[in-house]
């Protein structure tokens, strides 16, 4: 059995790789820091300290300058750890983040050679002519460094050797058989200590590279060859080292790490959210839904004296008292130039809470965690299982069950999946509701707890106008008055209050359209319409007319609904809609409100789903032309599609929703006779990936029966792989009560399924039904909590 050394750069990063070797069998150690490391590899340990197969540090350098980041890593790999062991990896983060340059640098000083395969098309992150994308898309063109000081890399030589890139050497896997990739390396690793980047895009393209350099021995011309790669390289090579023989030499070590940890119903847990990522922020959600109370700490008081202080106590009683506890940032952008000081903050908070009672944790962000660690004295742990990739439980010396994940890592539910594993770990049933204190809302000296509504109280919705040059405003004040809304919700209007009076005009009606300054203002009593009013909007704004001014006000309404609901003053978004071309005019480039309201929450990736009473449509791809999202779709991305539209629906009271699933091709294919066997490479494996995780998910079918025998009943859910093989029978089906509901936010949005029709508007044609269901829903799924599979 080959022994292995693996240096990370953050503590998540180190889990994540241990994990991998783990789930194969394989036993594996994650020390803090260079001089913890305890025990040694296969029947070499000292005296009284287990063996290990695998060993890994966080050096805990991603933050640090480059200098001291490189010296951490020289010392790492001059360990005995590293010298004796078969095979030695880096762990880099999968976007490129950290002393990447520097810490190759140190490899290279030590006289190796270094291979770079930092693909990891799990996640849609890979490399192609040495450019880093994600999706398909440039890093660079993307939001995901949004908490970033410097700006992302182009290419990967220049990042790596940004004064002489030219010497990088480029292994193309496509320009090369898979059998002569060995000698292909081999010639690139011909004397003095050489740099490669290998091109990425599919797991085999990391196999190919893995599998040559196993074949090398990891030495090539009297040097030693470390291989720098992210989780998709790192569970590669575990696959390849555990043979059926060393899982079977090591199945005592590894029933030990599975057994269940002693039973403690009472032992809380305490999750700290440190990520920037609002993918982390919509995990959160899921949390608060399950039963933690949320504190959330204001990043602009990181660092004052006391300033966290009552929240602290608040903290600290909520888990002596048994009560789970997540720990945040309030909403809003960090600053990237005070971002390792608001972690540091943050880390201390959570350590002091952790200290008041025996608590597990569950750590978001890989310097997070390991602030936290370190604060409260641990110094190695050992990786258990994963429930997402990246989602990460471990048991630190001291018995504490710790899950990790990396802040843009898993969806929505990834962190729910580690409480419950850390419940069954316990003892305790996972999904069970948590043991809470009375819920409550303060606000002190720049932190919020926010909690989860009275059962008795109805949920705040906010209500964008939309267009106030289409029939927006007419359908918002009917839906806004509609007495079975009123019944469900509290609808805010975040639009022109002038234009809303003139809308009620144009219905002829009586409303009591009433400014108020914000959400707790608001009186609801018959006929009245409570809107915050933002006065973008002049007096003469024609009706059924193109408009700048309308498209900028259009934004405008749902920015300042998006943080509204990002604060927690309303539990979810209803809009009325906008005109593409009009944003567009105003200069805010957009395809729509799914792809606005995704940048401004900071989500990566969301999807679209119809919902009329005959059917619901949730799409793979939407705004792109059909060879582009024939290309685009990919089995990672149709399962993520299928689990966000399977927690819509249980969220929307379809406790075990039967999902079906269109093929591309005529007749799903017909086996071979259409197409290029895309329903076989593309669709097939996300479905049965989302079968495996208990979700009834059936296809790929046929796209014309499919539809068919949903609009009879069939099905619960249609997922449709591009814009019009879901949008056409969703429109013809029921549009006039058709509702869009944008899916994997950590916001709930829904709205109405037309445009803005400037044709009808100001005449008082529209047909509201579509506004009032729009309505509906929001209110339904806000009062919900989702429910894990």
């Amino acid at each position: 059995m080959a022994s292995v050394f693996v240096q990370a750069d953050d503590f998540s990063g180190a889990a994540e790789v241990g994990c991998c070797f783990v789930e194969h069998g394989l036993s594996a150690q994650v020390s803090l820091g260079t001089g913890t490391v305890s025990g040694t590899y296969d029947g070499v340990a000292s005296a009284g300290a287990p063996v290990t197969d695998v060993v890994l540090i966080d050096t805990h350098s991603r933050g640090l300058s480059g200098t001291l980041a490189q010296g951490l890593v020289k010392e790492a790999f001059s360990a005995p750890a590293a010298s004796g062991a078969q095979v030695m990896f880096k762990k880099v983060d999968s976007l490129w983040r950290g002393n990447i340059s520097a810490e190759t640098a140190a490899l290279a000083g030590l006289g190796h050679h270094v291979v770079v395969a930092g693909a990891l098309p799990q996640l849609q992150r890979t490399v192609r002519a040495g450019r880093p994308l994600v999706a398909g898309s440039p890093l660079a063109e993307t939001d995901l460094w949004q908490a970033e000081a410097s700006a992302p890399p182009v290419d990967i030589p220049s990042l790596l050797r940004p004064e002489e890139p030219a010497s990088v050497q480029s292994l193309d896997l496509e320009a090369v058989q898979s059998s002569s990739v060995p000698s292909r390396l081999a010639g690139l690793l011909d004397g003095r200590p050489a740099l490669v980047v290998a091109d990425g895009e599919t797991v085999q393209d990391l196999e190919h590279v893995v599998d040559a350099l196993l074949e090398l021995g990891f030495q090539s011309g009297g040097r030693r060859i470390v291989l720098v790669g992210t989780g998709g390289a790192a569970d590669v090579l575990a696959r390849r080292l555990a043979t059926q023989a060393a899982r079977n030499a090591h199945s005592a070590s590894a029933a030990d790490e599975t057994a269940a940890e002693p039973q403690d119903v009472d032992r809380p847990v305490l999750a700290v959210v440190g990520s920037a990522s609002q993918t982390a922020q919509a995990q959160l959600a899921q949390l608060e839904g399950q039963g933690f109370t949320v504190v959330r700490l204001h990043p602009q008081y990181a660092g004052a004296t006391g300033a966290y202080g009552p929240q602290l106590e608040e903290t600290k009683q909520a888990l002596r008292n048994g009560s789970n506890v997540a720990v945040t940032l309030a909403a809003g952008k960090v600053d990237p130039a005070r971002a390792a000081g608001i972690v540091q903050a943050l880390s201390a908070f959570a350590a002091q809470a952790a200290k008041a009672t025996a608590a597990d944790l569950i750590l978001t962000g890989g310097e997070t965690a390991r602030e936290v660690l370190d604060a409260v004295g641990r110094s190695s742990l050992v990786p258990l299982a994963a429930v997402q990739h990246g989602a990460v439980l471990s048991r630190a010396d001291d018995g504490t069950l710790v899950g990790t994940k990396p802040g843009s890592f898993g969806d929505d539910l990834a962190l729910l999946q580690l409480y419950d594993e850390i419940r069954e770990r316990r003892g305790q049933s996972a999904g069970a509701p948590a043991n809470t204190l009375p819920r409550k809302t303060s606000e002190q000296s720049g932190a919020t707890m926010t909690d989860a509504a009275n059962p008795n109280q109805l949920p705040f919705v906010a209500v964008t106008m939309g267009d106030g040059a289409g029939v927006g405003p007419e359908v918002v004040v009917a839906a806004a008055l509609d007495p079975q809304s009123n019944a469900e919700c509290r609808p805010v209007v975040i639009g022109d209050a002038l234009r809303l009076r003139q809308a009620a005009e144009v219905l002829g009606i009586e409303a009591d359209i009433q400014v108020i300054e914000d959400v707790e203002d608001a009186v609801f009593t018959p006929g009245r319409v409570n809107v915050i009013d933002l006065n973008l909007l002049p007096e003469d704004l024609p009706w059924g007319k193109l408009s700048p001014v309308a498209g900028h006000a259009a934004y405008e309404y749902i920015r300042v609904a998006s943080e509204l609901a990002m604060a927690g003053k309303v539990q979810a978004i209803c809009t009325a809609p906008l005109n593409k071309e009009a944003l567009h005019a105003a200069g805010h480039i957009f395809p729509g409100h799914t792809e606005l309201l995704a940048h401004l929450t900071g989500t990566e990736e969301v999807s679209m789903m119809l919902s009329t009473p005959k059917i619901r449509v949730i799409h793979v791809t939407t705004h792109i032309g059909l060879m582009d999202a024939v290309r685009k779709i990919n089995p990672d991305l149709v399962e993520r599609t299928i689990r966000r539209g399977h927690e819509a629906l249980v969220r929307a009271g379809i406790p075990n929703p039967k999902i079906g699933v269109c093929a591309i091709n005529p007749h799903a294919g017909e086996n071979g006779l259409f197409g290029q066997g895309e329903e076989a490479e593309k669709i097939e494996p996300g479905v049965k990936a989302a079968q495996a995780a208990g979700i009834n998910a059936v296809g790929p079918l046929p796209a014309d029966t499919l539809f068919f025998l949903a609009g009879r009943g069939d099905y619960d859910l249609v997922v449709a792989m591009y814009h019009d093989q879901g949008h056409g029978p969703v429109k013809v089906l029921g549009i006039e009560a058709g509702v869009n509901i944008t899916v994997g936010l950590p916001v709930i949005r829904t709205s109405v399924d037309h445009g803005t029709a400037f044709d009808i508007a100001g005449k008082n044609i529209a047909d509201s039904r579509s506004m009032v269901e729009a309505l509906h829903q929001a209110a339904e799924m806000a009062t919900r909590p989702a429910v894990a599979v």
